[in-house]
């Protein structure tokens, strides 16, 4: 059984987001999180990839297979389309949810889905596209090329956030973290030494 874990930062939001008084979109969102990584998790079990831990972000969450795995590019992408198709049957069944929620969370479903389609490394679109290019040509070249554009996608999207401060501090707090997130994974490329091996940590 992987672990579960909340981000510090992600922790923060929810509960900054609990005090303002909206108790039941904390919890939405929360579930809404979980039943997006079971997604995740259970593609990666059918696929038989062993989860170490799960790491919860605003937009999904960081999971970090076991060590000494040989993880096909396949695998890691039907494993991040997991979690999308999980948010997508959530957003279907919403009218079957009490009305006084239903509204809420059909919003949090489409949110999380746009948000983790997007082609940016390391969301789970960027992911599909990008294991989707490794699978054909495994060349260092193209990681670090798709790397350095979402790094500079999430730059742009950082700038234009802060321009509206106030209103878009909790996406400047998002667009931060998905930043520091691509940081992360720029500073280490170079002890990847060989494409067609497993990347161990991940954002999905």
């Amino acid at each position: 059984m992987a672990k579960i874990k909340i981000h510090p930062v992600f922790l923060m939001m929810l509960l900054l987001w609990a005090l303002s008084g909206n108790i039941a979109q904390y919890f939405l969102v929360l579930v809404s999180l979980l039943w997006h990584e079971a997604g995740h998790l259970l593609i990666a079990k059918l696929v038989g990839v062993k989860v170490k831990d799960v790491t919860l972000l605003p937009f999904g969450a960081r999971i970090q297979f076991f060590k000494g795995q040989a993880i096909s590019y396949t695998a890691l992408i039907w494993i991040a389309i997991g979690g999308p198709i999980f948010t997508l049957l959530a957003y279907l069944i919403s009218p079957l949810i009490p009305s006084l929620f239903q509204k809420d969370f059909a919003t949090i479903q489409l949110v999380l889905l746009c948000v983790n389609l997007l082609p940016i490394y390391p969301l789970d679109g960027g992911q599909i596209l990008c294991n989707s290019l490794l699978k054909f040509r495994p060349k260092k070249a193209i990681y670090e090329g798709y790397l350095s554009i979402s790094l500079c996608l999430i730059t742009i999207a950082v700038g234009a956030m802060l321009l509206m401060l106030p209103q878009s501090i909790f996406f400047v707090m998002l667009s931060l973290l998905l930043w520091s997130e691509i940081l992360d994974e720029w500073r280490f490329r170079k002890y990847r030494s060989a494409f067609e091996k497993v990347i161990m940590n991940r954002l999905t």
